[in-house]
């Protein structure tokens, strides 16, 4: 191996794990590329929704940690919301007691308090305002962030982790890790939205219903997000036309005017589920640094700074 390999970290996996671990590597004085199959913009994490919350991830306490440490950096990119898509954006968390949320969020999120019955018709929950990003933003700022603190993205498929020629390799390769480490206990739980004109609804509602269904609908810029579904070890990113029909009449349940909404576009996509969020140094074969990132579940996009801090830290040790 040259020069080229020599020195620096290959991140393998383009979502918004490996994106935002290479740009904290990176602005770290790191010489870093990320390896990404498909283009960042075709990711999984591109098809989120996506809301800061810790939704569907293990362990609970590590997961509130990063995701605090995470809410600091949201927060301060929904300052310039255009460059980076954050927005702190108020809401509807449906049928969430507070003394769930109260001991770990409430001293970091000041306007949290129990839903009114204008806000929330017939239900109970809390209002809060929180981060959410539009990801077809967020991940090419993340990219661009990168490129200029001097990492580089390719687009290339990996068949083994060690094809990446550097000294240290981290894998944030989410749902390919199962094939890829091998890592058979990560497997999918598929996601389904429909994407549609916002008929000017400018708040978020999650829910969840006495039968386990859940509705969520997410304004972003030009459009509204609606879900969603959570069917484990399902492998299909075909949209299935009855489960959309089902995410737009429960939505329009909780809000009327969802119902004449034209649809713009169907999206599925895998998250990555593991018992728990896999985050440690070992070694390649050959003895070289490998550093796992990946199993984050539903919440990629909330503990993505958190983990990826841990991430590079691990790296450099």
């Amino acid at each position: 191996m040259g020069s080229e390999s020599d020195n620096g970290v290959v991140v393998v996996g383009g979502g918004v794990t490996g994106l935002t671990t290479a740009v904290v590597l990176a602005e770290r004085g790191v010489r870093v590329r990320l390896w990404t199959r498909d283009p960042v913009g075709a990711t999984t994490s591109a098809v989120a929704g996506a809301l800061w919350w810790p939704y569907r991830i293990d362990p609970p306490e590590a997961a509130r940690a990063w995701a605090l440490e995470s809410l600091g950096v949201y927060e301060e990119m929904a300052l310039r919301p255009e460059a980076t898509g954050v927005r702190m954006v108020e809401g509807v968390l449906g049928e969430t007691p507070m003394d769930e949320v109260g001991g770990w969020a409430a001293a970091r999120l000041p306007g949290l308090r129990p839903v009114t019955e204008t806000e929330y018709p017939g239900g109970w929950g809390l209002w809060a305002r929180l981060p959410l990003i539009d990801m077809p933003a967020h991940l090419p700022y993340l990219r661009d962030r990168l490129t200029a603190a001097g990492g580089t993205v390719e687009t290339r498929t990996v068949a083994d982790l060690a094809e990446a020629d550097a000294p240290v390799v981290v894998n944030c390769t989410g749902l390919a890790a199962r094939e890829l480490v091998p890592d058979p206990s990560v497997r999918p739980v598929r996601g389904q939205l429909v994407v549609v004109e916002n008929p000017g609804i400018r708040t978020w509602m999650v829910t969840e219903g006495a039968d386990g269904a859940m509705a969520y609908f997410f304004p972003q810029p030009g459009r509204l997000l609606l879900g969603g579904t959570a069917e484990e070890d399902v492998w299909s990113d075909r949209p299935d036309p009855a489960a959309a029909e089902a995410i737009v009449r429960r939505c329009a349940a909780l809000r009327p005017e969802i119902a004449g909404a034209r649809v713009l576009e169907h999206r599925v996509g895998l998250r990555p589920a593991r018992d728990a969020v896999r985050l440690e140094r070992t070694r390649l074969p050959d003895g070289r640094v490998l550093v796992h990132n990946y199993g984050h579940g539903g919440a990629g996009v909330t503990v993505a700074w958190g983990c990826a801090r841990r991430a590079a830290g691990l790296a450099a040790a």
